[in-house]
């Protein structure tokens, strides 16, 4: 995409960022030929390095090279939009210091001030989200399933803010999961089987969504935060993630359209792009409206018989899991490129 052009042609026509993962990286490294020579360049400098690092080394060079098609954007911006998010490894969730050694490490190789960091919203993430900006680097808050780890997640950006030595030139969004909310908490109605459980499906997400940005009003629209923006001090943004129906019951562009709306963002698969682009509905004030109806459809879930904190709770230790699993598929697949190239 980047070498194509694709990605230059996804800009003009409105993407304003790039987000990775190493599922991404998987299928590109074992459908073609295109990073081989990069692979035989890091070994022919380094005949030592571990799969870790030659991985290291490819997805740098991806993410900066990307970082430069987005930094006009960037700049047109004034450093609102036109970011590159790139993850430290799933493998250091629940390992604050490594996360934090591990980010610094990106944050010098890429070298490019679009990038953005992604760091899973576990307990032993938030810490670490906190420090990170504290340092000056974007962050990426990943992971987050729950109201409670979403505001979390938040204080911990506003506290890092405070102590930066600039905090005009840090900026964060807290990526909030959508689908996979649903596709939990309809197999829990399903499994109820009552009308009124029934009723529900298709209805958590989005009211879940709902409600983290009516907290994301609360906590910087409101009188706390007007010192930091007074210092130049963004707003860390709700960054809607999962954003793809799962359901094929539901419209294609469920998670889009139900959720414009000021200062968010949404990450889309390629394929839900262009159903929006196609089809999708602009409705500005989407996601600040019925926050009412949102908190009435989740108490409703909790009575009959639900428990949205066991489903996000859930959520959470599977997402960790899925993405740890990824990276260590990704690892294998590059392992086994190497030794073809190798021999």
């Amino acid at each position: 995409m980047i070498e194509d052009g694709e990605l230059a042609q996804l800009v003009d026509d409105g993407i304003r960022g790039v987000t990775s993962n190493p599922s991404i990286f998987q299928q590109a490294i074992d459908t073609s030929e295109q990073y081989d020579d990069q692979i035989r360049e890091i070994l022919a400098s380094n005949p030592e390095a571990s799969v870790d690092e030659v991985f290291e080394e490819l997805a740098v060079v991806d993410i900066r090279n990307a970082a430069d098609v987005l930094r006009p954007v960037y700049d047109n911006a004034g450093r609102d939009d036109g970011y590159v998010s790139l993850e430290v490894s799933p493998l250091l969730a629940a390992d604050t210091a490594g996360t934090i050694e591990a980010a610094h490490r990106l944050w010098k190789k890429v070298d490019r001030p679009n990038l953005m960091i992604k760091v899973p919203a576990t307990p032993e993430g938030m810490p670490a989200i906190e420090e990170l900006t504290a340092a000056g680097i974007n962050i990426n808050v990943t992971l987050l399933f729950a109201l409670s780890a979403y505001e979390d997640a938040a204080h911990a950006y506003v506290r890092g803010l405070i102590r930066a030595d600039d905090p005009s030139t840090v900026s964060s969004v807290a990526s909030f999961f959508v689908s996979r909310v649903d596709s939990k908490a309809d197999a829990v109605l399903d499994k109820i089987g009552t009308e009124e459980a029934l009723e529900l499906r298709g209805k958590i997400a989005v009211a879940n969504a709902k409600l983290a940005y009516r907290t994301y009003r609360a906590i910087f629209e409101g009188p706390a935060f007007a010192a930091e923006l007074q210092n130049g001090a963004r707003p860390q943004r709700c960054l809607w993630a999962s954003t793809s129906t799962k359901n094929p019951a539901y419209p294609d562009v469920l998670y889009v359209d139900s959720l414009v709306g000021p200062n968010t963002v949404n990450t889309l698969p390629p394929a839900t792009v262009d159903a929006f682009i196609d089809h999708g509905e602009i409705d500005s004030s989407a996601v600040g409206s019925n926050a009412a109806d949102a908190e009435a459809t989740l108490q409703a879930f909790r009575a009959v018989g639900a428990d949205l904190d066991l489903v996000t709770d859930e959520l959470l230790k599977e997402g960790v899991e899925k993405f740890a699993d990824s990276y260590v598929d990704m690892l294998d697949t590059l392992r086994r490129k190497i030794d073809s190239i190798t021999g």
